[in-house]
């Protein structure tokens, strides 16, 4: 399988398998995100994307409403436990 490399603002880097979500590859020994639901409603997992934007799985119509209401002033956010990689990413935690 596929992997890419996925760095974080804190300087630390994994590799995720390619078209796996992120929650079910990152966890607290791997990763500074944390994740709530893992569903995509309670915004714990928000991130900044710093680069890679392309290599991200498309914004679902959940999602976009979830960041309507949690980061519609951040337009480079998204939920982590959504997102699948298809190339290398960075991201900063923000969380809600």
């Amino acid at each position: 399988m596929q992997r890419h490399r996925l760095e974080f603002s804190n300087g630390t880097a994994i590799e995720v398998n390619a078209g796996e979500k992120l929650s079910e590859s990152l966890d607290v020994t791997n990763s500074p995100i944390l994740f709530g639901c893992r569903t995509g409603i309670c915004a714990t997992c928000l991130v900044q994307v710093l680069a890679g934007m392309e290599n991200l799985s498309p914004l679902t119509e959940d999602e976009e409403e979830v960041l309507e209401i949690y980061a519609d002033d951040r337009p480079h956010c998204r939920l982590s436990c959504q997102l699948r990689l298809s190339g290398p990413a960075k991201l900063a935690y923000i969380g809600k």
